[in-house]
């Protein structure tokens, strides 16, 4: 599946049924145009995240040769999508990448070992991310520590300097939140985001495809 299908569909699904019931229809007819207020606000935040991750996939094509770059999967048994998940070329571990897209007048940081946009808790963001990296690595059966969880914001400016290194309960690793600015540089320059692809990456690649479907598909 491409970057934000999932998203995309959920966001039309909320759009769709907050202009449902025969009240609505009835006051359309009157020229009224009313919508469910709460639907319409989650269908918004589904087309933000839509676009979140249209971003990053773009972003993604310009890594150097040797990634495998997989976009909206599932973990079986589970109802979150994965955005993305990377293999750098070294096959060493995998990359579970989370696109936001926030306010741009609002700058991200960190608050006490909370991530804030602006005035806005947005850690749980962040404690979900870690989440995922755990689900990844008990369906790969692979060691936590193979697992790299990383959230990239588009819009806005993630301060000091574009990344944030942010400790999660639970989760033996740093979360790396990091602005798209930064995104291309911190994974090509990771050790191993260079060079051959060595015979584990691809074994790695194969198991991800394997164990992890597109989103969109049966459960």
């Amino acid at each position: 599946m491409t970057a934000g299908g999932s998203t995309a569909g959920e966001a039309a699904r909320l759009h769709a049924a907050a202009r449902r019931g025969w009240w609505r229809t009835v006051l359309r007819w009157f020229g009224v145009n009313t919508v469910d207020r709460r639907l319409e606000a989650a269908a918004i935040r589904r087309d933000h995240g839509r676009l979140g991750e249209e971003w990053t996939a773009a972003l993604l094509t310009r890594l150097p040769d040797g990634w495998t770059v997989l976009h909206d999967l599932r973990v079986p048994g589970r109802c979150f999508n994965l955005d993305h998940v990377l293999i750098p070329p070294s096959g060493a571990g995998l990359i579970v990448l989370d696109s936001k897209k926030w306010h741009a007048q609002r700058s991200t940081t960190l608050v006490r070992g909370r991530v804030y946009c602006g005035q806005e808790d947005r850690h749980v963001q962040v404690e979900k991310v870690a989440g995922y990296a755990s689900a990844v690595a008990r369906a790969l059966g692979v060691p936590a520590s193979m697992v790299m969880p990383m959230l990239v914001v588009h819009g806005s400016p993630v301060a000091p300097g574009g990344r944030l290194d942010v400790s999660v309960p639970g989760w033996e690793r740093m979360v790396h939140v990091l602005g798209a600015d930064r995104l291309l540089d911190v994974l090509a320059g990771m050790p191993g985001g260079r060079g051959p692809v060595q015979p584990n990456a691809l074994v790695l690649a194969a198991r991800a495809r394997r164990v992890l479907p597109d989103y969109g598909s049966a459960a």
